[in-house]
């Protein structure tokens, strides 16, 4: 039976959205047939479809101008049969998002996996801290379970047009982090919406302060905070490290991101464009993911050079990071901060390509 998820409001986080876009294929009439084609269309309106995307995203920037050119590609294929209208820099949080597709004001639109998860919760059990350790073992997890999340997002009426690796977070803080207990000294700031994170942090033992991003500045210098967990694509953006000068190399938690549809609107393409439209899907969601990657390298390296110290984890660190966390884990899952079920399995997945490599 189908249950009614209630929206959660979440402040829209620019840098961690994903832009992906959607290319609609292109199914050429032969040259025989296109006379009389053409002859129909004349005398029949021709059906227009549109599908409003609603992005955070400015128009001017890497994922902005792929969306815009991905449009463009879109019209261009299918004769301006289906047209994709993207909604840039769009206002409202990603709670308002998931109303306004319910609404069918707006017909798909990105999000991160914060939103996804007051559809489906067993999609936070991918971020749980220090379970999923690189790009690798995140990559195993999803090939599994990316089959049953689609499911779930499809059974709450919304189809999942590609998930994307929005790269990882990391812990950044006023003195240096290399063990749990340096960071558990350290009063540390996290987003009052990621209410499961900010759970699993206090059961594990971390002085936990509620911030938004906006006011994270003023909070480090006051001294409110003294460390905090994000991408190194916000603490750029935001320029938290001039105040939060140290980073750790150490993963934290994968952020994953995704485009969802209507499920009422991808019902109304018609069919014999679908096949292709989910293969072009993934192959912007490479493209896109490549973008992250590059832009986390590339604002790691400017922050370095304007004046942030990279705390480097050796691996015999990271494994007191894992031995610490881990004893946490089930205590988490048995209280439902995590989804049980998927956390049982993407360990199983884990064990498995571990013994493997």
């Amino acid at each position: 039976m189908k249950r009614n998820v209630p929206v959660k409001h979440f402040k829209v986080k620019k840098f961690f959205l994903i832009a992906l876009g959607f290319i609609i294929f292109n199914a050429a009439s032969p040259a025989l047939l296109r006379a009389g084609s053409q002859a129909e269309s004349q005398s029949k309106p021709q059906r227009t479809i549109t599908i409003n995307l609603a992005s955070s995203l400015p128009r001017n920037s890497p994922w902005g101008r792929t969306l815009d050119r991905i449009a463009s590609e879109w019209a261009r294929e299918t004769n301006g049969e289906v047209t994709l209208h993207i909604l840039h820099q769009y206002p409202g949080s990603e709670g308002d998002y998931l109303m306004k597709l319910r609404q069918d004001k707006i017909q798909a639109a990105i999000f991160t996996s914060i939103a996804l998860n007051s559809i489906a919760p067993e999609i936070m059990a991918l971020s749980i801290p220090f379970l999923i350790r690189d790009n690798d073992e995140l990559d195993a997890v999803l090939n599994e379970v990316r089959p049953l999340l689609d499911s779930r997002i499809e059974e709450e009426g919304y189809v999942n047009m590609a998930w994307a690796k929005a790269g990882w977070v990391k812990i950044f803080s006023q003195s240096p982090v290399f063990t749990p207990d340096d960071l558990r000294r350290l009063k540390l700031g996290t987003n009052p919406d990621e209410q499961e994170l900010l759970d699993a942090f206090r059961t594990m033992g971390f002085n936990m302060v509620p911030v938004g991003l906006t006011d994270v500045v003023q909070r480090l210098n006051s001294g409110m905070v003294e460390a905090v967990y994000q991408s190194p694509i916000a603490v750029s953006a935001y320029q938290l490290y001039r105040v939060a000068k140290n980073m750790s190399t150490i993963n934290l938690a994968p952020f994953m991101g995704g485009i969802l549809m209507s499920r009422k609107s991808w019902a109304s393409i018609p069919e014999k464009y679908r096949p292709a439209l989910k293969e072009s899907c993934q192959r912007a969601r490479i493209e896109i993911e490549g973008s992250f990657q590059k832009s986390e390298e590339e604002a790691v390296i400017a922050m370095q050079q304007d004046g942030l110290t990279v705390n480097v984890a050796s691996q015999a660190l990271q494994d007191e990071w894992y031995r610490d966390m881990g004893q946490y884990l089930p205590d988490l899952v048995n209280r439902n901060v995590f989804n049980k079920n998927m956390y049982d399995r993407i360990q199983v997945i884990l064990q498995k390509y571990r013994q493997g490599r």
